[in-house]
């Protein structure tokens, strides 16, 4: 009976040969942006994180872009669009882009949406950040050793709680070495527009600002302080290459490692044949936080104008902060009506740093109602 349950089987096989097993396909992988790829700013270090990713997995991506993509209802167009290609995972780059990602999400469960800058979350939904408020506070000590006039000008994107509080990390960094210095603030309420940039800052140093720093999207602030013979502080890239005698230093911002990350937690998943897409693998919805000691954002890149004892101090103090001895919002943080906002002995939490809504004592402005 055995023998020819086996001679049975044996020539079920010659029949039927056994299929070898179906190869994982490439991970489909795409990014949104907000606007243009140019070859420095916000975008720029997203378009780094994308090209990291592709170089090193090689054949098991294959990885996209939309860049220029309005928020809104263009954004929720384009996501759609993407899940429709077959994208396993979509990088969404702003926060506006947070709302259409999530109606989408809801649409197309078996795809990723990892929200930059975005605060809620979905099952299929994962948001990531970067305490900007941590690079903010160092280039404001950078900035207060370089001042002349006590007067420095910020061009801001929109009163975002991010924004926000980099604007008052800034002052708070540049008051505790120059106690007599004031921020001017202007706010344009968009990201990128290279003119009105540009505008903003010839008007800050209208007024007397002899340093400037920016959290828009163009390099237009740095090229306008070229042009003036004034100092300003570059945002998400090295910048030298524009305002190489300007630049006072850099704020950069990485997310190579991040997007790294969550693609290969994607691939980790156990692949179904038949099944569009991947399991979850050890992807899962999560907040992102990372500043200084992660590794993504740093301070570097000073310019030819700031003296070695200044770029030691700053970096001494980046330093600082990656070990948790320096507190940007240690207390007392007292805003700019008067009011203590943290008292002495404590610092801001998460929790307050992420809603805050006041300016801190120093900055001259206010925000949009």
């Amino acid at each position: 009976m055995y023998k020819n349950l086996v001679a049975a089987l044996a020539a079920a096989c010659c029949f039927f040969p056994l299929q070898p097993a179906q190869a994982q396909p490439p991970t489909r992988a795409a990014w949104v942006y907000v606007t243009p790829v140019l070859d420095t700013g916000w975008t720029r270090q997203h378009e780094l994180g994308r090209l990291a990713v592709q170089q090193a997995l090689g054949d098991q991506v294959k990885t996209s872009y939309v860049e220029n993509v309005a928020e809104g209802a263009d954004a929720e167009r384009v996501m759609r669009d993407l899940a429709r290609q077959g994208n396993d995972i979509i990088f969404t780059t702003s926060f506006g882009y947070m709302e259409p990602a999530l109606k989408v999400a809801q649409e197309f469960p078996r795809v990723k949406f990892e929200v930059i800058t975005g605060v809620k979350r979905a099952p299929n939904v994962a948001t990531a950040n970067a305490r900007y408020y941590e690079g903010r506070y160092l280039s404001g000590v950078a900035a207060g050793r370089m001042t002349k006039s006590n007067v420095v000008g910020y061009v801001a994107g929109f009163p975002i709680p991010e924004i926000v509080s980099s604007i008052n990390a800034f002052t708070l960094g540049l008051r505790s070495v120059n106690p007599q210095a004031t921020v001017k603030l202007v706010w344009l309420n968009e990201w990128f527009n290279p003119p009105r940039e540009r505008e903003a800052a010839m008007t800050l140093m209208d007024q007397g600002a002899d340093v400037l720093a920016f959290n828009t999207a163009s390099t237009a602030v740095m090229a306008a302080a070229e042009e003036r013979g004034q100092l300003a502080i570059a945002y998400h890239s090295d910048m030298r290459g524009v305002a190489p005698h300007a630049q006072l230093a850099a704020v950069t911002h990485h997310w190579e490692d991040y997007d790294m990350a969550r693609v290969r937690a994607l691939r980790a998943g156990t692949w179904i044949a038949g099944v569009r897409g991947l399991r979850a693998g050890t992807w899962k919805s999560q907040d992102t936080w990372g500043g200084v000691k992660d590794g993504m954002v740093r301070i570097e890149a000073f310019g030819p104008k700031v003296p070695p004892a200044v770029q030691k101090e700053v970096l001494a103090r980046q330093q600082d902060i990656a070990a948790g001895r320096l507190l940007p919002f240690a207390g007392p943080v007292v805003d700019n009506t008067g009011h203590v906002q943290v008292p002495k002995g404590r610092s801001a939490s998460d929790a307050e740093i992420l809603r805050m809504n006041y300016l801190v004592e120093g900055v001259q402005g206010s925000l949009p109602k």
